[in-house]
């Protein structure tokens, strides 16, 4: 659903009704056209695909009428030329069919909801743009869990019971401040990739991005949103396809966005606590993951003395982080004795590790390596999507943690929940097969130019120049960052030191708003913090779409 250990791992290795409803226009007519449409030009691999529906949600004792549409978009890769082309043979994995990446042979239909709020102008009504990560999830997440109409119910922190799951109304959908558009990955979903290299066409992080923009104007002009104030809204890899997104969406497509939301940011692969110890040399993972430890240690009780206050814990926590930590791991083996010493002990009382065990870690722990050792002593290991779950041991003799006991938790109850959702009360997918998750670690790309270095490349993903760019370019353009405390995955602190170091002029950091939350990577998984991130992202909306000022 998110960044794998895995995955991080490789990278560090290597009409009418329209206008007035914001809903398209009837079925047929779309039918007819799209049948006409074929007749003038080549058939692809795909067909567009529509379903459409009617349903309420009452969101803060407001009920909302709205208008569903589920189906699928035929998206092409970058520099595709809409002239008529036979498509080639889909031969994908010869040498022959790698070198064909960039023609247009390639397509994929890239499936999604949307949601339309009834009696709406389209003009003025903001719309929406989610989209989960891995890279390789589906959108089933943030549609089932956080802001769609209906949400699966799900333990707070332990896991879920087997079927039969429960569906009820989301109290905390974003349909009060904008209509909503949950779009698949590229394979993922509904969708499906066809065509000549068609892995090398969609599966990376340039392509990946040009895939969404596509999808993303193609969906403005059908269904007639083109100036409605817009939104992205990404989570984990997704904040990573976002800040390529929007830098090509405003830069190559003349597509200004309102704002950008980004919930559990990785923007900087380097930063990452999976398998830092690839990486010798830099200690900012590390330092970065540390005020997580310490959520963590405090959630479970393993401190003592325990703190009374979690964020005033954090706040001191992060001080110690930045400073004192930051600077004895800079020494690396020159350190001196007694400052490794207070270091440990300092270390000891923050993360609830024992002192031998830190010393034998060389002041350095991973994420693994945490989740796998904090609760060692009951053969439990701690999540790491969110580290206030626990589960059994796999491997008391691994070093690291061999499973995540969140992911474990609650997936089952997001996918069967959404499988029958979308086939009773969407009506679509009767004959179809919806992937939540596909493994795209053999083809996907961390290879990625930034904005002004075509060709240039670094040996790790790191996306911060184009959000850099996307907000010089637009610097009306706002960002909302939120994280959970108890995410281990990519650390709360971590999108704070992104932000910090990111390459705007200082007065555009009042661009930027920062909302933390005692939950993990999955915010929304945690309901006290559902209703947080849905006023927090609902005032986002308010403030900067335009409509009033």
């Amino acid at each position: 659903m998110n960044p794998t250990r895995s995955a991080l791992a490789t990278v560090l290795l290597l009409a009418s009704t329209a206008l007035s409803h914001g809903a398209p226009p009837a079925a047929p007519a779309k039918e007819a056209s799209a049948e006409k449409a074929d007749t003038t030009a080549a058939k692809g691999y795909f067909k567009p695909e529509q379903a459409d529906s009617d349903g309420s949600v009452t969101v803060g004792g407001q009920k909302i009428d709205y208008h569903a549409v589920v189906g699928t978009l035929v998206v092409h890769p970058r520099d595709w030329d809409d002239a008529p082309q036979k498509p080639a043979d889909d031969k994908a994995g010869d040498e022959k069919a790698d070198g064909d990446a960039d023609k247009p042979g390639a397509e994929a239909a890239m499936s999604y909801v949307a949601y339309f709020k009834k009696e709406a102008p389209a003009a003025g009504r903001p719309v929406m743009f989610l989209y989960n990560g891995g890279p390789g999830s589906s959108t089933v997440w943030l549609h089932m869990g956080a802001f769609g109409p209906k949400r699966v119910v799900t333990l707070d922190d332990a896991h879920a019971p087997a079927a039969p799951y429960q569906l009820v109304n989301n109290d905390s959908s974003l349909l009060d401040s904008t209509d909503l558009v949950f779009i698949d990955a590229p394979g993922t979903g509904f969708g499906r990739i066809a065509g000549p290299g068609k892995e090398k066409a969609f599966w990376g992080v340039d392509p990946d991005a040009h895939a969404f923009a596509d999808f993303i104007t193609t969906f403005l002009t059908k269904f007639n949103r083109w100036n409605s104030p817009k939104y992205l809204f990404g989570e984990s890899y997704g904040t990573t396809r976002s800040a390529v997104l929007v830098n090509i969406l405003q830069t190559e497509k003349d597509v200004d966005f309102n704002g950008v939301v980004l919930l559990s940011q990785i923007l900087n692969f380097e930063n990452s606590p999976d398998g830092p110890e690839f990486n010798p040399g830099n200690d900012l993972p590390y330092v970065l993951a540390l005020p997580t430890y310490a959520a963590t240690a405090f959630y479970h009780k393993k401190l003592k003395p325990m703190p009374e206050d979690l964020r005033a814990f954090l706040t001191e926590v992060e001080q110690f982080a930045t400073y004192d930590y930051a600077q004895a791991l800079g020494y690396g083996n020159a350190l001196p004795d007694d400052d490794r010493k207070a270091i440990v002990e300092k270390l000891a009382k923050y993360t609830g590790l024992s002192e031998a065990y830190i010393r034998k870690a060389n002041l350095r722990v991973s994420g693994g390596e945490f989740e796998k050792t904090l609760q060692e002593d009951s053969d439990t290991t701690t999540g790491r999507l969110d580290t206030r779950f626990s589960g059994p041991t796999m491997d008391p003799l691994s070093k690291e943690a061999d499973y995540d006991p969140q992911s474990a938790a609650i997936s089952s109850a997001y996918v069967s929940a959404f499988n029958d959702y979308v086939r009773h009360d969407l009506r679509f997918g009767q004959e179809k097969v919806y992937k939540p998750e596909i493994d795209v670690g053999k083809y996907w790309s961390f290879t990625h130019s930034p904005p002004g270095g075509e060709g240039q490349t670094a040996p790790f993903v790191n996306v911060m120049p184009d959000l850099a760019a996307a907000m010089k370019y637009n610097p009306d353009l706002k960002v909302l960052i939120n994280g959970g405390y108890y995410d281990l995955a990519t650390p709360y602190f971590a999108a704070v030191w992104e932000m910090r170091h990111l390459p705007i002029p200082r007065k555009l950091m009042d661009n930027i708003d920062f909302k933390t939350y005692e939950s993990g990577h999955m915010v929304y998984a945690h309901a006290p913090a559902l209703k947080e991130i849905h006023d927090n992202v609902a005032a986002f909306v308010t403030s900067t779409n335009n409509e009033k000022k």
